[in-house]
């Protein structure tokens, strides 16, 4: 018997963003039709040894002062720092106050279509500090990520860069760095989470609309809320079924509803964080 509910994916995305209640935060999913992906969405840097960086230097030369005041922890105040990666769509790193010299948990967090990197730290007030997570919030190099629209391209290299740039400057645990967002950064970090399950270990999405089909490595384990009431990526065709198909492959899923719309309700980022740095 076939399913009674449509499969979210790219081209009924676009149905639903041409619909009353949709808002410009979908626009940017309809703008090319739905082709393969060439990029493989594959990030290959890695934590290094502590005290010991890369030989591999970024691409936009040595860091900057602020990126290497992070080092020590605290130095940098617990507020969010630019990399000084790009002039105009930069990312922003943030350590804990309270951080101490053994390595700590990353969380890679995307924002949602026409949003930015300053944007998520709205979401996520004082939890980061209350988990104990270094937070890195890139911007997307368009209004949105690269394979919510087309391809895998720019923002898989721009993320390699400020990973590479975080993991030169703060001592990181290799096994806890998670990937997450909202939104279309959302749906994005489930698809780098799949491809990159040996980088990623957890993975955080906060109101999700689709799934990409991708290769998948390694076996990441999976948060997902989403809200009861959500008027522009319904509970039922986005994260709902996006929870089950991916516990039908196998993923272990924590999935949790709450009484709200497109939002990230303060306990639910609260939970989402510990979730992390567990």
């Amino acid at each position: 018997m076939k399913d009674s509910h449509a499969r979210m994916n790219r081209r009924n995305f676009c149905t639903i963003a041409g619909g009353a209640v949709a808002s410009l935060a979908l626009s940017t999913a309809c703008r090319r039709s739905w082709s393969n992906l060439p990029g493989d969405g594959r990030l290959t840097v890695r934590p290094h040894v502590p005290g010991k960086p890369s030989a591999n230097s970024s691409p936009s030369g040595n860091p900057s002062s602020s990126a290497k005041s992070t080092s020590s922890g605290n130095s940098s105040n617990g507020k969010p720092i630019k990399l000084g990666l790009d002039r105009e769509r930069d990312a922003l790193l943030q350590v804990p106050k309270s951080a101490i010299n053994s390595p700590l948990p990353l969380l890679l967090f995307l924002h949602g279509a026409t949003q930015s990197a300053d944007d998520m730290f709205w979401y996520l007030d004082s939890a980061p500090e209350e988990a104990g997570v270094v937070i890195l919030a890139p911007n997307s190099r368009d209004t949105t990520w690269d394979a919510i629209t087309d391809s895998f391209g720019p923002d898989v290299e721009f993320l390699k860069r400020a990973l590479e740039r975080v993991f030169e400057t703060v001592a990181i645990d290799a096994a806890r760095i998670a990937v997450g967002g909202f939104s279309d950064g959302a749906t994005y970090a489930i698809v780098l989470g799949l491809i990159n399950g040996d980088l990623f270990k957890r993975v955080a999405a906060f109101s999700p609309g689709f799934l990409i089909d991708s290769a998948a490595q390694g076996k990441p384990r999976f948060f997902i809320s989403h809200g009861t009431r959500d008027p522009i990526l319904p509970i039922d065709r986005c994260g709902r079924r996006v929870s089950a198909e991916l516990k039908a492959r196998g993923y272990e899923v924590t999935f949790r509803e709450f009484d709200g719309r497109h939002e990230i309700p303060a306990d639910v980022m609260r939970e989402g964080l510990h979730w992390v740095a567990s």
